[in-house]
């Protein structure tokens, strides 16, 4: 009788029950959330998130305000002792001070200002309207004249006045006047910002959106070229009438054109009635509020910004040593909770905000890269990361380089990822969608775009 073959596998897997057309069942349910998926939550796009906007009120701004920013900057630690000194106060040890301090005195002297803001709203008041449209012809005139000599910053752009009913009407003339006088002497600069302030409804978005669209119409400009950021300064934005939370579905229904939240941090804890002394970027309604802000944006690619804090290192050299302590600390308590960006409001504030941004990324550096290093090469070591963790890990790294705080050689040699790789690690969605990841220091000035829903239909028209 002959042997019967051994069974090279005694225990086989059990017979499936789910086939091809229940898939097809599953593919058809969900359709409409993965459509939703892919177009509202697209991930950050990867490129470079300016880490401060500076306001300066439109009237003031001037040829090579930049450069004399950083100069006054320098100017004002160098009468404290200079950045070695201001790093000893910030509590920098004296290898992190070595290493932070000629980052610092560098970007001081190259780009101090990252993103200008000339502002037509808070800051420059209530003026004739001739007088408005007067500025709002010479800002024009003066950013194209800065992006012909490059010494424009990399992100730069005005904040005009909001779409409330008292202001809407200049608001829009304002911002038609640059736009046109803008392009009038060229194309629109790749980091053009524009900032909707007091935001306080849906429908101020979708009326922004309206009128982004008409000036690309009449402008010939390609659909979308035209974003916006909206400024979070109002609680009707955190909480509405009816107990929704505004600030979410704004995101989606600004047609793909809403590219940050910006905190404002007086306007929305004077709308609470907190007394002028207690207003703060730390104050709990402000964390309530920004944390609401994080939840709305996380997977839509919008970027979030802190506010500011009107303590200036100014006056007494005790009340300087005092304002910058409190300003680099707010730096790093924006930072530690995911928030990339806030806002300056004065040169002296400059060498603090670089100081504690630098420190940030350089202190986390060798133990993020080493758990990266070990990730890539599938090497066990003390922490079991998750993919999950590692893009979080990569995009520490990958934001420390944009902005100067770490060279691309020792990403290269404490990672063993080179920029390209670094970015598609960080940014794995862009990385898939051919967007691609700025992989490198300052190398991209445009702002990200965010492929958002469609979905409500436009009420303005």
């Amino acid at each position: 009788m002959p042997r019967r073959a051994p069974n090279p596998n005694p225990n086989p897997p059990p017979a499936t029950v789910l086939g091809g057309e229940h898939l097809l069942r599953l593919d058809a349910a969900l359709a409409d959330t993965d459509r939703l998926l892919a177009a509202a939550y697209p991930g950050d796009a990867g490129t470079r998130q300016p880490v401060h906007t500076v306001y300066i009120p439109a009237d003031r701004c001037l040829p090579g305000l930049p450069a004399d920013w950083g100069t006054a900057g320098l100017s004002a630690v160098e009468n404290h002792g200079g950045l070695p000194a201001l790093a000893t106060l910030l509590g920098l040890d004296a290898d992190l001070a070595a290493a932070v301090v000629p980052l610092v005195d560098a970007k001081l002297r190259t780009e101090p200002i990252e993103d200008l803001r000339l502002d037509f709203e808070d800051g420059y008041g209530l003026r004739p309207d001739a007088e408005e449209d007067a500025h709002a012809v010479r800002a024009a005139a003066a950013v194209a004249g800065a992006v012909r000599a490059g010494t424009a910053p990399p992100f730069v752009g005005i904040r005009f006045k909001s779409f409330e009913a008292a202001t809407r009407a200049r608001g829009v003339r304002t911002l038609d006047l640059f736009l046109s006088g803008l392009l009038g002497s060229g194309p629109l600069p790749d980091g053009l910002v524009l900032t909707l302030p007091k935001v306080s409804t849906v429908d101020q978005v979708e009326a922004m959106a309206f009128t982004c669209g008409r000036l690309e119409e009449a402008h010939g400009l390609p659909p979308g070229r035209l974003r916006f950021e909206v400024q979070v300064e109002t609680p009707q934005l955190i909480l509405a009438a009816n107990g929704t939370v505004p600030v979410a579905p704004l995101i989606h229904r600004g047609k793909g054109r809403v590219s940050g939240l910006h905190y404002g941090t007086y306007d929305y804890s004077d709308s609470l009635q907190i007394a002028a002394a207690h207003q703060s970027m730390e104050h709990p309604a402000a964390d309530y509020a920004k944390a609401v802000m994080q939840v709305a944006a996380a997977g839509t690619g919008v970027r979030l910004s802190d506010g500011s804090t009107n303590i200036l290192p100014l006056a007494t050299p005790g009340e300087v040593r005092t304002a910058w302590a409190l300003h680099a600390r707010l730096v790093r308590r924006s930072l530690e909770r995911g928030f990339y960006q806030g806002w300056d409001l004065h040169p002296t504030q400059l060498p603090t905000r670089y100081l504690a941004t630098y420190s940030f990324y350089r202190e986390g550096f060798d133990a993020a890269a080493g758990r990266l290093r070990d990730y890539v090469q599938k090497r066990s070591g003390s922490v079991l990361d998750e993919p999950a963790t590692a893009r979080a890990l990569a995009r520490f790294v990958h934001r420390g380089l944009l902005c100067g705080a770490l060279t691309g050689d020792e990403v290269v040699r404490n990672t063993g990822l080179a920029g390209p790789d670094l970015a598609a690690l960080a940014h794995p969605h862009a990385a898939a969608a051919g967007t691609e990841p700025a992989s490198g220091t300052n190398t991209d000035g445009a702002t990200a775009t965010n492929a958002a829903t469609n979905a409500p239909t436009e009420k303005v028209r």
